[in-house]
């Protein structure tokens, strides 16, 4: 083989996702976007029957990926809602039961489902000494520089539960 000549070469990613899927995945997004935005969502099956009726067939892993993927929260009347519409003081006080802190940690308790939305929310509002966020279902966890920042983090959250 001659060294002044390039061979050529595929890469194969193994599990990267085709632009079909993802284009797929971004359309029954903005589907799921309008009908979130109807305000009759409560349950994921709900949220199922009205994409089928929609002409989409999903499993409830792909529904629950893309609650996550979108962040979506529950209102306290129990109805899913898109973040972007919810400020951020309003996603606080509708949606978090508890704040506390564990040396340079802050915990943040939601009504179920409500953990993805207010940390995205939280991690736009860059609250002076947070690092960065973790949410399950319905707990944040919410890395600080130093433990006083953590407590500062804490009233800063405090004081938008309580607006």
């Amino acid at each position: 083989m001659r060294k002044d000549r390039a061979e050529p070469y595929v890469i194969v990613l193994k599990g990267a996702e085709s632009f079909e899927s993802m284009r797929k995945r971004q359309q029954r997004h903005d589907v799921i976007r309008g009908i979130i935005r109807e305000g009759n969502v409560k349950t994921q099956r709900d949220l199922a029957n009205q994409l089928q009726a929609a002409g989409y067939e999903c499993t409830q892993a792909t529904i629950s990926r893309d609650i996550m993927d979108m962040g979506l929260v529950k209102s306290r009347e129990g109805y899913y809602v898109l973040p972007e519409e919810m400020r951020l003081q309003r996603m606080v006080s509708e949606l978090v039961e508890e704040v506390h802190v564990a040396g340079n940690m802050v915990v943040v308790k939601t009504f179920s489902g409500g953990a993805a939305g207010v940390s995205a929310a939280l991690d736009k509002a860059n609250l002076r000494g947070a690092l960065g966020t973790v949410a399950g279902d319905n707990t944040i966890m919410i890395a600080a520089e130093s433990p006083e920042a953590a407590v500062d983090v804490e009233r800063a959250i405090d004081r938008l539960r309580r607006r």
